[in-house]
Order: structure tokens, then sequence, then C-alpha cells
């Protein structure tokens, strides 16, 4: 078997050769003919930025912020003053059907500060400052008539304020 590959082994070379020549060629003539594929990315549609926007969870401030055209998702989170134990990676946007109707904010009677009860319809400085004051004499609230047996509390502010109140602990 030796004495053939000695006889034949610049035949086999130049066949081996000429062949990886053949390869090499039709891969460079294949490679050639291929037209590069244009890819185009479309641009996302621009929402119209108008209305309002809720926050709530873990900011300073929940309420409704008035949404402008140049806000982005930042800024009106920062502007509802996010908490130190805020987990920014679970941000919920809730976006409601034309005609729908949008839940009111709840004061949760219980918890809330001066400033937050002072939105409340009717209520003013003064008001607030006595249910803060009433709740820590005499613990949470536990219906909303409770309200009544604060001086200055009606009725008639009842029933202004009960579709914007809680008594949530």
């Amino acid at each position: 078997m030796s004495s053939f590959l000695e006889k034949y082994w610049l035949i086999i070379a130049a066949v081996l050769a000429v062949s990886l020549i053949t390869g090499i060629v039709f891969l460079a003539f294949r490679l050639s003919q291929l037209q590069p594929v244009e890819i185009t990315l479309r641009d996302s549609p621009e929402y119209a930025a108008r209305g309002e926007i809720y926050i709530g969870g873990a900011v300073a401030r929940p309420g409704i912020y008035p949404l402008k055209g140049d806000d982005t998702l930042s800024t009106i989170v920062e502007s509802a003053g996010v908490s130190d134990n805020a987990d920014l990676s679970k941000i919920k946007i809730h976006i409601p059907l034309k005609g729908g109707s949008i839940q009111p904010q709840k004061v949760n009677l219980n918890r809330a500060e001066a400033w937050l009860l002072q939105a409340l319809p009717g209520i003013g400085e003064g008001k607030a400052m006595a249910i803060i004051d009433y709740r820590n004499k005499n613990g949470p609230f536990r219906n909303i008539d409770d309200l009544r047996k604060i001086e200055g509390f009606g009725n008639s502010i009842l029933e202004k304020i009960k579709d914007f109140v809680s008594l949530e602990d």
C-alpha cells in the first residue's frame, strides 16, 4: 500500500489542491451574488399626551396630575415623589376605554394628612385638623358617620365627601 502512495502522491496532492481551489472559487462566487438585506424599523406611533394621569402606590403625593405633551414616564413619577421603598421595576399603567367611568380617588380618613383631607369638597384647614385631632384622640374611624361626632360636620358635608373617602386601616 505504501508503494501505491509513493507512486501517486503527486497526483493525489494535485487532485486535493484542485478540489480546494474549486471550492474556494465556488464559495466566493456564491457570496458575491448575495444581496444585502435592508432592515427598517418602524417608528412607534406618537400618542398625543393630553388629559390627566392618576399616580398612586409608593409615592409621597398620590393623586391626579395633568399630563403635558413633553412629559416622560420619569417626570410624571417624580412629580408624585417616589418613596424610598418603591419598586420602580413594576409600574402599572391602565388606559380606560373611551366613555368609561373613572373611579374617583379615595382619601383614607384613618391615614390621610391634613393637606390631602383639605382636597375633599367642603373640608378646609380647620376641618382637616379637627378630623386628625379626633382620630388621634379616639382611634381610627369605623364608619363615615363617626364624622358627625366632630363639631361642624353635618349631613351636607358627609353627602359631599362620601364618594371620596375610605376607612381602610
